[in-house]
């Protein structure tokens, strides 16, 4: 009885009104997730799958890899060359997952479970990516990146221990990934959930307990504070699949902004954990789609600064990868011409990060280049899918 009226009121509460938070000059945003977790094993990986009989190339994630120094060092270079009006780069919200599978020892164990290698102690044997943590940590340093938190894993480590043990088709095609280098296919394999979220259960028993949940952002956390020498203040679920569980134990592990998925044209507001909703507002994601162009996604732009709200840009780090499928040049082309249209049409404009719009609600203004930065603000109750034209 308990677990059902916990259910019906996290139901209810997203259909209260709230308070957010509306500003008077154009702010943009980029997040983007999947940084540090490996895929496809570049060509070697490539071809040890089609030898084990799978046909890849139907989806571009089957082109998915890991990206490298270069292809970072290319965004970071790009970034560099914009400014918003105070002076300041874009700024990329880098979200990692801190954890890979540790291909060798799980195949010491005949891969029948899950093993883990944290990102601080490397990436997986087989996996060749010089300097690439130091291209991560420079462009931090630079201020053109922006670290925060994906999670430990993508996939839910439950249904894929299940699946494991099930010794069926799908046990198979894991551990003949796992052979290759590569942890999974999430599109041709739906069954291995996100990390919080096991599809395979009842529809309203999906998000893993609280404890599970705690215990995986717990771990994540470590690495990520091992990784980056500082705690994350900004998370992003696997998949967007986050409930009040995940909410209470990023807020407990030092969180302050949960990221959101794409919908209504929602505002930043606060919840009960003190936590500061960001919502993205559009997908600019070349890798995934031939038909984006920049003139739609200034619309998309132009209809979050008509609201008052951040124009939150989602862009995942597929986008940027080259080693086996060519998608950076083409991503970093249209997003240069992107940064150019919005600061052509807005001079005013600012590039933050996260961690800014969290200054900024909280104070009143954010740091730039170690000066204060003050925008206008008001604060408004709102129903979700409400919120109009300023």
């Amino acid at each position: 009885m308990l677990s059902m009226a916990h259910r019906l009121w996290q139901r209810a509460r997203t259909l209260l009104p709230r308070h957010g938070f509306f500003f008077d000059r154009p702010l943009v945003l980029f997040q983007s997730d999947d940084w540090g977790r490996v895929g496809l094993r570049d060509h070697e990986g490539l071809e040890e799958l089609q030898a084990a009989g799978l046909s890849l190339g139907e989806k571009p994630y089957d082109f998915y890899t890991l990206e490298t120094a270069e292809d970072v060092a290319a965004l970071s270079q790009l970034l560099k060359r914009h400014r918003d009006a105070s002076g300041r780069t874009p700024c990329l919200g880098m979200n990692f997952l801190t954890g890979n599978l540790d291909f060798r020892k799980m195949a010491d164990a005949a891969f029948r479970e899950v093993l883990w290698r944290s990102l601080p102690d490397g990436l997986p044997d087989g996996w060749l990516r010089p300097r690439l943590f130091e291209a991560y940590r420079e462009g931090v340093e630079e201020g053109v990146f922006w670290p925060a938190l994906h999670g430990l894993s993508h996939f839910c480590l439950p249904a894929v221990e299940r699946q494991l043990l099930a010794e069926t088709e799908r046990s198979a095609l894991l551990r003949s990934l796992w052979k290759a280098g590569t942890p999974y296919i999430h599109w041709r394999m739906p069954w291995v959930g996100y990390e919080y979220w096991d599809p395979s259960q009842a529809q309203d028993e999906r998000f893993l307990s609280e404890e599970l949940q705690a215990n995986a952002i717990g771990a994540a956390v470590g690495y990520f504070a091992k990784f980056f020498s500082t705690l994350p203040r900004s998370a992003c679920a696997p998949g967007y699949r986050a409930n009040a569980d995940t909410h209470k134990a990023w807020a407990h592990f030092g969180v302050h902004v949960a990221q959101n998925g794409i919908g209504t044209l929602t505002p930043p507001h606060l919840d009960e954990f003190g936590l500061l909703h960001l919502y993205r507002t559009l997908d600019f994601e070349p890798a995934l789609s031939q038909d984006l162009t920049v003139e739609r996604s200034m619309h998309a732009v132009e209809d979050s600064f008509a609201r008052g709200v951040p124009a939150i840009v989602s862009i995942h780090s597929i986008n940027f990868h080259s080693s086996v499928k060519d998608f950076r040049s083409r991503t970093l082309e249209l997003l240069d011409e992107f940064l150019t249209a919005l600061e052509a049409k807005h001079p005013d404009l600012l590039y933050l990060h996260d961690g800014d719009v969290y200054d900024l609600v909280q104070t009143g203004c954010y740091m730039a280049d170690s000066k204060p930065v003050a925008v206008g603000m008001t604060k408004r109750s709102f129903a979700r899918g409400t919120v109009a034209k300023s």
